[in-house]
């Protein structure tokens, strides 16, 4: 398989396992991605999702020029509004908190999806571009839309403009990356944001997902009263009682995701 899915103590890591082609995403990858999207969003037992590239060379170089898909570049605009955003990189219906660990080259699509994570972690040997437009193609998959919002408008134009490759302590600077780490410490510091993820009450991190997502083009005045049915889940749920309860019996909670 091109990709490695496993799910164990409520954590979902997939790897796109094709590192002799730079992690590079071809049809029959895609859709095993878009299948498990689909599994995590469905299982209520997965609280946090880890997503990297195989090796040590790259995350992910993005599309596979070499796989001959028969579609126009129209074609495949259209199609990602037409599949309802299955990509993790404009996907939005996903709620669980999803960790990019970058691990090499992280270019084209494979920065696209970095963006469609919530937390992004990099070794200090990364690299990110979206070198589209050196092809003659475009950087679809969210690129044109989300960098700008993401990092200052002039730093993402120059990057799309010039298909420049940025160093992972660069790109932290623009506020892309929440850490960038030496590379035999990646591993250890994934564990940690892990952790830290699980020990927050699960509802309460789909719902800071959900009113994230959904408001950002909001006033603040009218994000706050935005009614999410993720918002109202936590707002009632048992882990809420749990959580003040445990602060004041100094325990651990025990989050039961109701």
């Amino acid at each position: 398989m091109s990709v490695d899915f496993s799910i164990r103590d409520h954590v979902a890591r997939i790897t796109i396992d094709r590192p002799d082609r730079m992690n590079a995403i071809d049809t029959a990858t895609q859709s095993r991605l878009e299948e498990i999207w689909d599994e995590i969003e469905a299982d209520p037992d997965v609280r946090c999702a880890v997503l990297t590239g195989s090796g040590d060379r790259a995350f992910s170089a993005g599309a596979d020029l070499k796989d001959d898909t028969g579609m126009s570049g129209e074609d495949y605009w259209r199609s990602l509004s037409d599949t309802g955003f299955r990509r993790i990189s404009v996907r939005q219906s996903l709620n669980v908190p999803v960790i990019a660990r970058v691990n090499g080259l992280a270019l084209g699509g494979g920065l696209e999806m970095a963006m469609g994570c919530d937390i992004i972690i990099a070794a200090d040997t990364a690299r990110f571009g979206l070198p589209e437009a050196k092809v003659g193609r475009l950087p679809l998959d969210g690129g044109m839309v989300i960098l700008p919002r993401l990092i200052p408008r002039n730093i993402a134009m120059g990057m799309m403009m010039t298909g420049r490759m940025m160093p992972a302590q660069e790109m932290e600077r623009h506020g892309l990356l929440n850490a960038v780490i030496p590379a035999d410490e990646l591993d250890a510091e994934i564990d940690r944001w892990v952790a830290d993820i699980l020990a927050a009450a699960p509802l309460s991190l789909k719902a800071i997902k959900a009113v994230v997502r959904n408001t950002g083009e909001m006033s603040v005045h009218d994000a706050y009263r935005h009614e999410t049915p993720e918002l109202i889940a936590a707002l009632n749920s048992e882990d809420a009682e749990e959580g003040v309860l445990a602060f004041r019996e100094k325990r651990a909670p025990v989050w039961r995701g109701k």
